[in-house]
């Protein structure tokens, strides 16, 4: 008897790792945080949070990114108040660049965050007024984000940022690995839009138990789908977007000519979406915006030197700490010879004099 193996990674969404799977030639890009400017590594893709520096290549759409929306004249209220600048809404992150000095930006992946508001924020370039508030959550750290319209009466900048994010939240099963979910109906799979069945294979033995459950593979476009015959919700849903890493699932198809069949066909299909990915956030501006290359300005290298030894936060400007009820126990501090609050994970006293100075 023959078995073949399908790996997959569930996704981790974080500012400086990030799994997932590729076919050979297609790089799975990443975010990561920096706060000056990136060297040429390999493009972004785990949704997740990249802060204020980001290089001309990084700014560039990866396979399967859609710019959505793109307004003008917003202003980065939280880390950079009065300063003008653009922001891009894309089906995986938001982009923000400023106008005046564009190597200044940042970029949101939607999985980082926590929530979307609107209150009320001081604006340098508009005073006391209603602005976006996104809260994101990176390696246990939260992130503040604040962004002011300076158009007055446009409400564009609330409602395509909290939709786009909402079709990104309900649309997770083309993007994550599911067990147990309700994919199946009267023994056929329930299709995502845009999803096409290629091929439903009958007799497939799940591995993940001692004796083994006789199920039936479902192959589409986006996804393979297994599911048991005897109980429909005993079922797994493996995006391609996910094979290829670290969680190994065993399947075994008889006889060994069916298995082969199945594996190529399994790799054709990741072939074609590894070049253009179904992400599955479907969302449309009635106004087409212009496409990012026509709107990305190309990086100017300034002409001044960083002094090695000398290091800043870019992060500092965005933390958040609105959860906070009370002040954290108090420990003894060699350095300072006096009691202080236990420091939050990842910060030092060293670290935070740097930032003050």
């Amino acid at each position: 008897m023959r078995a073949f193996h399908l790996s997959a990674r569930t996704w981790i969404f974080c500012a400086t790792s990030c799994a997932l799977s590729s076919a050979p030639g297609w790089r799975a890009p990443r975010y990561e945080a920096h706060t000056e400017v990136l060297q040429s590594s390999s493009l972004l893709f785990c949704p997740a949070l990249t802060c204020l520096i980001t290089t001309f290549r990084q700014m560039k759409m990866r396979p399967g990114e859609v710019l959505i929306d793109c307004l003008e004249s917003i202003e980065d209220t939280k880390g950079n108040n009065g300063d003008r600048g653009r922001l891009l809404v894309t089906n995986l992150r938001i982009i923000w660049r400023s106008l005046s000095l564009p190597r200044v930006n940042l970029s949101v992946g939607y999985n980082c965050i926590i929530n979307i508001t609107t209150r009320t924020a001081n604006s340098k370039l508009r005073g006391q007024t209603e602005a976006l508030y996104i809260l994101t959550k990176c390696n246990n750290t939260r992130f503040e984000f604040i962004f002011t319209n300076v158009v007055p009466g446009s409400p564009r900048l609330f409602t395509s940022v909290i939709a786009v994010h909402r079709a990104y939240e309900t649309s997770k099963m083309y993007r994550d690995l599911k067990l147990r979910s309700a994919l199946i109906q009267n023994k056929q799979l329930r299709l995502l839009p845009q999803e096409q069945i290629y091929d439903k294979i009958n007799g497939v033995w799940n591995l993940s138990s001692d004796q083994g459950n006789l199920g039936t593979f479902f192959i589409t476009n986006v996804r393979i789908v297994w599911h048991a015959n005897m109980n429909d919700s005993f079922n797994v849903s493996i995006p391609y977007l996910q094979i290829s890493g670290g969680y190994v699932l065993g399947f075994k198809i008889d006889p060994v000519e069916k298995l082969q069949e199945a594996v190529k066909e399994i790799n054709s299909l990741h072939k074609v979406y590894s070049a253009n990915p179904i992400f599955g956030v479907d969302y449309e501006m009635e106004e087409k915006p212009q496409s990012l290359e026509d709107l990305t300005v190309e990086q100017v290298q300034d002409d001044v030197e960083i002094e090695p030894g000398e290091q800043t936060d870019a992060f500092v400007a965005y933390f958040a700490d609105e959860n906070k009820q009370h002040d954290r126990e108090p420990v003894f501090s060699e350095e300072l010879g006096l009691a202080v609050e236990k420091l939050k994970d990842g910060f030092t006293l060293q670290g935070l004099w740097e930032v003050m100075t």
